[in-house]
This record gives structure tokens, sequence and C-alpha cells, in this order.
């Protein structure tokens, strides 16, 4: 799924931002939904008249919405509380499934497990192993029980990695979790499914750039990499990606305890494996208290902390295209989004679109469209609406359980410094032990330039040595 593209693309990709931008996410509408094809009035500002909305009306006038057959009766939809127009239409931006029954199928019995509670398993090593670029002893899958957006039961798939060899320092064998910034609509672009099935055209590079798995099983660590975006892939929503990381360490403990039930755990993510890890660390206290003295540590760079800038620094650029791809994908656990788009959007996000990777998505960037050219309302990115999910999305005043380093590029210009500054003062002000580091470049640059310090940071916390704080 996705199409073909040059390798060249997928570098432009990774500069248009490994990130995560979605406006819109875990949060309830202050206002009934619009009814799905709904179109708006034309709206005058103070500046005159506004073409925009005029050009969303239009759009609604002479494109007809898609026909969409009805939504089936399954827990990816979970239609119950919506209205069959839009249950047929959420239905229809799901992500295709990939043929895997063990990525594809939704366990039938979630309601009676708890969170982490292993529902299957499988050894990928024949696979994983070799593609890893470093020695492994074995592979493993794992598919358990998390929790949605909503709080509802949901399932999730994350990867461990084992290396060769007895673990030679003090207690068990640490395990670092590598939140990729996956940054993708369709599951196979999943690291996942990379393990399993081998290198194509929708590995993500970041699974090899940085080598974080690669230099952390050399160190002797396990490593397990979680498919954060859960299994209707929306991509940039925090709470499904921090429940499901929390919910692989469980897993992990729960089927190993061996080997892992006392290990320690340190978390790693950039921009949009950040987002996740952001999710993580501020929903840890929680939803998963017990593991408040297992997880050591987490360092997070290029991290879009605040969606209210990345509506202003993210729209009608180059960036756009991710920008509105997070969007659309966010709208998959919160479907009042999805009533939200108009006739266009509508026919983009039920195509083949559903299943691009990030270095397909970004390609749009180039037409340097705003995101209002894809709502049924007016100034989508200033409404009330909006207003609401940036609060809610900021997950304002929860204190981190866990030590933070966190780092970002002075140049950032499609996401901002001042929302990573920002994350740093909160969780100081709430008494968080925390580093920041301001460091030269943009957001790729700033990637190479402070990754080092934070991958030795994150080393020290998983060897035992106490954070430094520097609030």
């Amino acid at each position: 799924m996705g199409v073909a593209v040059p390798r060249c693309s997928r570098i432009l990709a990774a500069a248009l931002l490994f990130g995560s931008l979605a406006t819109t996410a875990n949060a309830e509408p202050p206002a009934p939904d619009p009814p799905v094809g709904a179109s708006v009035p034309a709206a005058v500002n103070s500046s005159g008249f506004d073409l925009l909305p005029a050009i969303q009306q239009w759009i609604d006038t002479v494109l007809p919405a898609p026909a969409l057959p009805p939504a089936p009766d399954t827990p990816l939809v979970d239609g119950d509380s919506l209205t069959p127009e839009l249950a047929a239409l959420r239905a229809a931006t799901m992500p295709t499934p990939v043929g895997d029954a063990f990525v594809d199928e939704w366990p039938a019995d979630l309601d009676g497990m708890a969170p982490g509670q292993l529902i299957a398993w499988r050894d990928v090593t024949a696979v994983g192993g070799p593609i890893l670029l470093a020695p492994v002893r074995q592979v493993v899958q794992f598919k358990y029980r998390t929790t949605d957006a909503h709080g509802a039961p949901s399932y999730a798939v994350s990867s461990l990695a084992v290396p060769p060899g007895e673990w030679a320092g003090p207690g068990q064998r640490p395990v670092l979790v590598n939140n990729l910034p996956i940054n993708a609509l369709g599951r196979e672009c999943n690291p996942s499914y990379t393990l399993a099935h081998g290198i194509s055209l929708n590995t993500n590079l970041t699974e090899y750039l940085p080598p974080t798995t690669q230099l952390a099983l050399l160190r002797g660590y396990a490593v397990l990499v979680p498919d954060h975006e859960g299994p209707r892939m929306a991509y940039a929503e925090p709470y499904v990606a921090g429940h499901t990381i929390l919910d692989g360490v469980r897993a992990v403990r729960g089927a190993l305890p061996e080997e892992f039930g006392d290990s320690r755990f340190g978390m790693v993510g950039y921009s949009g494996g950040a987002i996740a890890t952001k999710g993580a660390v501020k929903l840890l206290a929680e939803y998963a208290p017990e593991l408040t003295e297992v997880v050591v540590g987490a360092a997070l760079g290029g991290v879009p902390a605040d969606y209210e800038l990345l509506a202003r620094s993210m729209n009608a650029n180059l960036a756009s295209g991710i920008f509105m791809a997070a969007t659309f994908a966010v709208g998959r656990e919160r479907p009042e989004i999805l009533a939200r788009m108009n006739n266009l959007a509508r026919w983009v996000t039920t195509s083949v679109v559903k299943d691009w990777c990030v270095d397909t998505f970004a390609l749009p960037g180039v037409l340097l469209l705003p995101i209002d050219v894809a709502a049924n309302f007016p100034d989508p990115l200033n409404s009330p609406f909006a207003q609401e999910i940036y609060r809610i999305t900021r997950m304002q005043g929860r204190k981190s359980a866990v030590p933070l380093y966190i780092y970002h590029g002075a140049q950032e210009f499609w996401v901002p410094e001042q929302g990573a500054r920002d994350l740093y003062d909160e969780q100081c002000a709430l008494g968080a032990r925390a580093v920041y580091r301001s460091v030269f470049g943009e957001h790729i640059i700033a990637a190479a330039v402070g990754y080092p310090e934070s991958l030795l940071w994150l080393d020290e916390r998983l060897r035992g040595v106490p954070a430094p704080s520097e609030c």
C-alpha cells in the first residue's frame, strides 16, 4: 500500500519532519458534531471577505460525498455511538489489513483482560535477526491488551530484540524502549512489519538512522520497539501511544519475568517518537503506577509538545502534507474530527492515501495548501473546537514520573523550540527531575547534534546512576 517512491523522496520526507503534527487529538468537543457532509456559509472577518470559507462551500457544492458501504460491526470501527453516516466514514478511513492475522485480528475477549496482558507472541528471529544489523539471540513479537484514547480496551504489538550471551552487569538485563517516529497511516509502515516480513519500500529509515537499536544491542541491552500508533494507526495521538508503550513494558515483564521482571527500562524518542514518549511519561503515574520505579528515565528530542504552535508553523507550507495526514490520523480515534472534513477530504482519506507512509504523504506539501481547504467550517485552527483540543493534547499539569532529558534545535522552524522549553519549564514547576539542551540546527541537524549526549544520559540511567536535575 502506498506508492513506490525513490529514495530521495524518503530523504525529503525526513527533512519535512520526523514528527508529528496533528492539530487534533484526544478531547471532547465543546459543541455537537456537525452533520456529516454539512457545509458552512462563508464568513466575514475583520479584513473583509474571507475566500477560504467560500472555497469550502464551493467544494461541497460541486463535489458529492463518496458513497460508502455501511460500517461493519467491529471494535476497530466502534460505531455504536456514531450516526450511521459517520460510522461508515470512520470505517472507510481505517488502515487496510496487511494479511497478517497476528497484526490484523482484533481479539474477542479484551474486556476480560488486564492492560498489558499477553494475548499472543511469535518468534521472528529468522527474518528480524539478520536485518537488525547487530547480533541478536532472539527477536520476539508480543500482542497484548492496551487502552485506546477513550479508555476502551484495545490491542497493540511490540517487538523485543535480545542480544546474545548473558548479561554481565548488575541485576537483570536493562531494556531500552525505542519509540521510533513511525509517522504513518498504513500498517506496513510499522517497525513490527519490517521485522516480521523483511525490508520493503515501506521500511522506515529511522529504524536504522540513528542506530539506537543497534547501539543498545551491542551494549548488551534488550530493545523494545512498540508499534505505538495502535491498530487504528492513530499517528500523533499521545494517549494511544502512551498506553501502548506502558502496556508493552508490562507485557515484557509479565511474559519473561525471570529475565526482565526486575530490569530497568529507559525510553527514547525523537519528533513523532517524542510525542509517544511524552504521552508515556505523563500517563505513567496514573495509568501504570507500578512502573514508576521500573522506568528510570526518558530522553526526548525535537518534541512537538504544543499543537497550537504547530498550527501556525506547519500549515500552508512544505510541512502541510504531514500536518494534514496527522490530523486525519487522529480522527481515526476521534471521529468528530472526521465529521468536520469536507467532501474533498473524505474522498482523499478513504482512498489509497489512508495506507501511505511519511515518505509519500509528505510530498503534497509542495502544494503549500492550508488545512482550511479540508474542513467544512470556517477558521478551523482558531475555532473553539481547536482551542480545546490544543489544551487537552498538551496534557498540561501531568508530572512525569521519571527523570527527563529534553533537547531541541535552536534553529527549528516547523517545530518551534518554545514548545520544548515550555514542557521543560512545566515539568520543573511540577517537581520533576529534568535537563534541557538547546542544540544547533533545525529538525534534522539537531537530531544528529543532540543525539549523542541524550544517549549517554539514558545509558547512565540504565546503569543505575541517579539522574541529575537542572531545574
